[in-house]
């Protein structure tokens, strides 16, 4: 089927012509300390599983879904293969299940090439693809939601979840995104993300632990591995969390994976520039966190204060799926002809939040969306615009910061080195050919 994508004319703008941008200076920001890298990701699955006990329940023949997820988790391949290697081992037969509630356009070979761009394939990790929008409904909470589970996990002997622990993009509680909204959303299917994102915020804060609750009590969980990423997105922590300690442990480890958080230095600033967004990224394309801007109605935005965003491009895992986009001022012509209206669309009805998937203003280039930041700063001219250059909200170590941000902050930055001179670059269509 051909891609439904938005097409905008490439319009030229006079009073963008002839702005000059900033002098930049490259930089290393010194993630926060934690946990070294895991160096042997299959070592520690596999040890992991073993000290959960979380097979031992099982006979040889039986058979175990392992619920993989679409948000680009570092190494996921390898954890993926490492947790159907420690199923043969004991003579089960693991099959792999997409646990990422409406993405791929909520259909069934859309999930599956999703896990393909991430890697996750029979052929690489060993063990089937079963990818259906089927679900069986375990049960009701006390005001009657329903849980919904997918059906090919239901009918197995048994359930491990994969899913990286870390904030989520719209709420803070106690369990964000982890194991535990794995079980309610993500292995909930299409049905189980709409019942759930249709509430709005109190249902991803109330009613989806009451949902997971549900499904642990009913469903064949043996395990879910929680994973945790440093700073500069490696593996730095994996662990095998028993069912009955799904909630505990996937809390504690939220503060590790929070302290860990790379985050921009700077509490307020003119533009950023982000080279890709992507549902690999955030589960809203970019992170919040690192843009400052929720954009929900009723949920103020966290620091920092961002005045202009402009957006470059998407990742290739994200297969069209522009979430976040809604939230930049400016992209481009190029951007927008990659964006699968359909996937973006499904995704946004399910969660409810439209505005994240509304266009911004569409340019002709690179150079045009670096000229509007500059030129709508609120600078007295453009080059004085205190602006940011990343790759994307997950890659925030190395940047490129604009000389008047970086002389008003360097005194409260942490680096690794000394800044470098850099300059973005551009070919004769002003497409920016330096990234970061």
């Amino acid at each position: 089927m051909t891609r439904p994508a938005p097409h905008f004319p490439s319009l030229v703008f006079p009073q963008l012509e002839g702005v000059a941008l900033p002098q930049f200076r490259r930089v290393t920001v010194e993630p926060p300390p934690g946990p070294p890298p895991v160096e042997d990701v299959e070592a520690a699955v596999a040890a992991e599983i073993a000290r959960s006990g979380a097979l031992d329940r099982l006979a040889a023949g039986a058979s175990v879904a392992i619920a993989v997820g679409s948000r680009g988790i570092a190494e996921i391949p390898r954890l993926a293969r490492a947790t159907v290697a420690a199923c043969r081992a004991r003579g089960l037969e693991p099959f792999i299940v997409p646990g990422m509630g409406s993405h791929g356009g909520a259909k069934a070979e859309g999930q599956v090439a999703l896990l393909a761009h991430l890697g996750v394939t029979e052929e690489a990790c060993g063990a089937p693809v079963r990818s259906s929008m089927e679900v069986v409904e375990l049960g009701r909470t006390d005001d009657g939601i329903p849980a919904w589970f997918d059906a090919n996990a239901a009918a197995a002997d048994g359930v491990i979840a994969i899913n990286r622990v870390k904030a989520h993009t719209s709420f803070d509680r106690a369990n964000e995104s982890g194991i535990v909204k794995m079980l309610a959303v993500g292995l909930g299917k299409h049905r189980g993300a709409v019942t759930v994102h249709t509430l709005g915020p109190r249902g991803l804060a109330e009613t989806l632990p009451k949902l997971a609750a549900i499904i642990l009590g009913k469903a064949p969980i043996l395990a879910g591995i929680a994973v945790v990423e440093d700073g500069k997105k490696r593996v730095c922590h994996v662990e095998a969390v028993p069912p009955e300690a799904f909630f505990e442990r996937d809390a504690a480890l939220l503060k590790l994976a929070k302290s860990l958080h790379a985050k921009l230095p700077f509490e307020a600033f003119d533009a950023l520039i982000v080279q890709e967004i992507g549902k690999d990224v955030s589960g809203a394309g970019m992170d919040l966190a690192v843009c400052g801007r929720a954009d929900i109605r009723g949920i103020p935005n966290p620091p920092p204060l961002i005045r202009k965003i402009g957006v470059l491009g998407l990742t290739e895992a994200t297969a069209g799926n522009a979430v976040g986009l809604g939230v930049a001022d400016f992209s481009t012509v190029d951007v927008v002809s990659r964006v699968d209206l359909f996937a973006t669309y499904t995704n946004a009805l399910t969660a409810g939040t439209m505005e994240r998937v509304r266009m911004p203003v569409i340019l002709p280039s690179d150079l045009d969306v670096f000229r509007a930041c500059a030129k709508t700063s609120w600078r007295p001219t453009p080059e004085e615009s205190r602006m940011v250059v990343i790759r994307s909200t997950l890659h925030v170590a190395d940047i490129a910061v604009s000389v008047p941000l970086l002389e008003e902050t360097m005194e409260r930055l942490t680096l690794a080195g000394e800044p470098v001179p850099w300059a973005p670059e551009f070919d004769s269509d002003g497409r920016f050919t330096n990234r970061l």
